[in-house]
């Protein structure tokens, strides 16, 4: 048992970065790279994040965020306001051209979610997800 809770960790790191790599490589088409695509998807889940939780949210640095998110706002994907609580925060949110691309975003992301999941119980996954789910929460409240 201590073998498996010793690779649990980096085997779903691994995971998780080779599922993201595949998804990058079929949205290269759409001019997207994997930072901007994971902004736009975080955006699209809760729309006006604070800059500096949807750099913790993409897992980069605050100022590698900014510099992406000024040419994401050259490009049309988004915009950003002065924070209704905090003037010296601003939020980001998404543009119509970005609702767009964030469908075909999604048919892509579907797409490859039913061939990698194909074979596998849907009880498995559900399992699976629930388990993950409890990792998730136990690394949230660390924070807490």
């Amino acid at each position: 048992m201590a073998e498996i809770s010793e690779s649990f960790g980096m085997l779903m790191g691994e995971t998780a970065r080779l599922w993201r790599y595949a998804l990058d490589q079929r949205l290269q088409p759409l001019g997207l790279t994997q930072a901007k695509w994971l902004v736009l998807l975080h955006l699209s889940r809760e729309n006006g994040l604070i800059q500096k939780d949807l750099a913790i949210r993409v897992g980069v640095e605050a100022p590698t965020l900014v510099v992406m998110l000024d040419r994401m706002a050259e490009d049309g994907w988004i915009t950003r306001r002065e924070s209704s609580d905090d003037r010296r925060s601003k939020t980001v949110h998404i543009t119509a051209k970005a609702q767009d691309v964030l469908k075909q975003i999604r048919t892509t992301a579907t797409q490859l979610r039913r061939e990698l999941l194909a074979g596998i119980a849907p009880k498995d996954i559900e399992r699976c997800s629930d388990v993950l789910a409890q990792i998730k929460r136990a690394v949230e409240n660390l924070s807490t």
